[in-house]
């Protein structure tokens, strides 16, 4: 994800007097390149349509949180992870936007290690979790629509907390491992991090020492947290895809994919988009072309969430209109 080049000092920018001369100490602070390449029209460009998806991405996914906790018609497993992932979107877009918001207007913001450390903790600790509450979705799906009469057993409330919690769980303990793996590793002279935000390929480009085994722990990782939930889901949906089609009513058949359309259509984007970031290989990496991925990634997808989820779905419309209806009559 936005690979620095290994000769591109001609586009580092100047360093700041808090950071370190080659040579001295070690790194305390990071530069981040951003989109700094970009003349200040461009910028403010930028900074206007980011804004603006970013606050509807919030306004979305807080009105999903509160609609789903407010209307007893949405106290389903379905819901529950439909508002557990609204709510980790919202955590996982704060930990990324509001500081490239901030470099857009003043690109020459320094950000200290420690800061670059816990921003690239709580990205990872809720990117990650929102890949396996997707994954538990996926289950939930396969469950009401392969075995119906058992789907209240199965997917009890006991169940799905412990569901979330195990994606919140894997999340925190990944990001412990990521983190402490590149931030254990020496800097000491390459500062301009060529990215938007604090990511773990940036970072290893800028280490001073030999990155293999970095290399390899990022590389399990990923596959880890991509490829196995991607597995889940793919398995589940072949099981709901064999099963729907033995519904003899058209619409019944009709009835059963469109429970399952929003959430595919946010498994599809979220995986594919996040698979050709972190499962390529190094070699193939364009700076340009993963800033671009990155952007796709860290703010339009997580506004797919709220707007697919509330297009799609005739509860979370109806009970918005019943919320609306009863403001108005009060």
């Amino acid at each position: 994800m936005g690979v620095a080049g290994d000769g591109d000092e001609g586009m580092r920018l100047p360093r700041p007097p808090s950071v370190p001369m080659p040579n001295s100490t070690a790194v305390t602070e990071f530069l981040l390149e951003g989109f700094s390449s970009f003349g200040w029209q461009h910028r403010l460009v930028f900074f206007a349509v980011f804004l603006t998806l970013y606050l509807l991405t919030l306004c979305g996914n807080v009105i999903i949180v509160t609609i789903i906790h407010l209307d007893h018609h949405l106290h389903t497993p379905m819901y529950f992870f439909l508002s557990m992932l609204s709510f980790s979107e919202t955590c996982y877009t704060m930990a990324i936007i509001p500081r490239m918001l901030s470099g857009l207007l003043n690109p020459h913001q320094p950000i200290a290690v420690q800061g670059c450390a816990t921003q690239l903790f709580f990205y990872l600790t809720f990117g990650i979790n929102n890949c396996f509450l997707l994954t538990a979705m996926g289950y939930d799906r396969y469950v009401a629509i392969c075995n119906p009469l058992r789907y209240s057993v199965i997917m009890s409330k006991e169940t799905c907390v412990q569901l979330a919690y195990g994606s919140l769980g894997i999340g925190l303990s990944m990001a412990i491992i990521q983190v402490t793996s590149v931030f254990g590793l020496p800097f000491c002279d390459a500062f301009v991090i060529s990215h938007f935000f604090c990511d773990v390929r940036p970072l290893l480009k800028l280490a001073c020492t030999d990155t293999t085994v970095n290399e390899i722990i990022n590389f399990v990782v990923s596959v880890c947290v991509l490829v196995l939930p991607m597995g889940l889901v793919f398995i589940s949906y072949v099981l709901i895809i064999s099963t729907i089609l033995k519904i003899t009513s058209a619409e019944g058949r009709k009835k059963a994919f469109a429970t399952c359309a929003s959430h595919l259509t946010v498994v599809i984007i979220h995986y594919g988009c996040a698979s050709i970031i972190y499962l390529k290989p190094k070699s193939q990496s364009s700076l340009g072309q993963d800033r671009f991925l990155s952007v796709t990634y860290t703010v339009i997808t997580p506004l797919l969430n709220p707007v697919v989820y509330s297009l799609r779905n005739k509860e979370v419309k109806d009970a918005l209109h019943r919320a609306v209806g009863r403001n108005l009559s009060s």
